[in-house]
């Protein structure tokens, strides 16, 4: 879409230049930062539609600016660019409040894929004004705000992103790779243990301490939210 305007943050020149032309064709404006202190200035000074942000760069790591940036603004999506293919390092980012992960090296048109995909759904401003609720769980979509009983529940933008899509399919069961498309934009190509481990979070924030838990594991099939009797 014209008009939107996407920070590259990559240190090595070829891949960022590659970058700003391809998504210069795509009618993205552009702006390139080749280290984390000056990547945090840029996202400092204005509002981005999305940013791309490598894992590696000098000065600051890309997850250290991603911490300090998501201390702030836990809206913009931000896609994280990485030469590691290791489950713990894409867990990590996306902990941190990553959208998205792409691996090096990569096809561009998968990379301008995402792109679209969470420029177009942006998913935590999809609704407002709604509320979600199951038992003693209730979830204000518009403020963020999750709370079961009396209890606030703070969540990361990607725990309550998949909370969400829990809720909207309540009592149906939810396959790992359901999830992974509805939450994460699309199929991370058998890398669904990525679920599991975000259910583990959301578990221990919501259901820990409760006489009854909310999230339901069916054994071979995915995971659902039942509303208890």
């Amino acid at each position: 879409m014209a008009g939107q305007e996407i920070l590259i943050v990559e240190d090595e020149r070829k891949i960022s230049r590659v970058l700003e032309l391809e998504l210069g064709y795509e009618n993205y404006g552009t702006k390139i930062a080749d280290n984390g202190e000056d990547a945090l200035q840029l996202m400092e000074e204005k509002q981005w539609d999305l940013i791309l942000l490598d894992i590696m760069i000098p000065e600051l790591s890309g997850l250290e600016v991603l911490r300090r940036f998501r201390r702030r603004d836990e809206e913009t999506p931000v896609i994280l660019l990485t030469a590691r293919d290791e489950v713990h390092d894409k867990v990590s980012g996306l902990d941190l409040g990553a959208n998205d992960y792409i691996t090096k090296p990569f096809q561009i048109e998968e990379l301008l894929a995402r792109v679209r995909a969470h420029l177009r759904v942006p998913g935590s401003r999809q609704a407002k004004g709604d509320k979600l609720v199951a038992a003693d769980l209730q979830v204000d979509i518009s403020r963020r705000e999750v709370h079961r009983g009396n209890n606030q529940v703070e969540l990361t933008p990607r725990e309550f992103d998949l909370l969400v899509t829990l809720l909207k399919n309540k009592n149906i069961v939810l396959t790992r790779d359901r999830l992974m498309e509805q939450v994460w934009g699309f199929d991370y190509y058998g890398d669904t243990n990525v679920v599991d481990v975000y259910i583990r979070y959301l578990r221990q924030k919501m259901d820990k301490g409760y006489d009854t838990p909310l999230i339901q594991t069916v054994r071979g099939v995915g995971y659902t939210i039942k509303d208890s009797e």
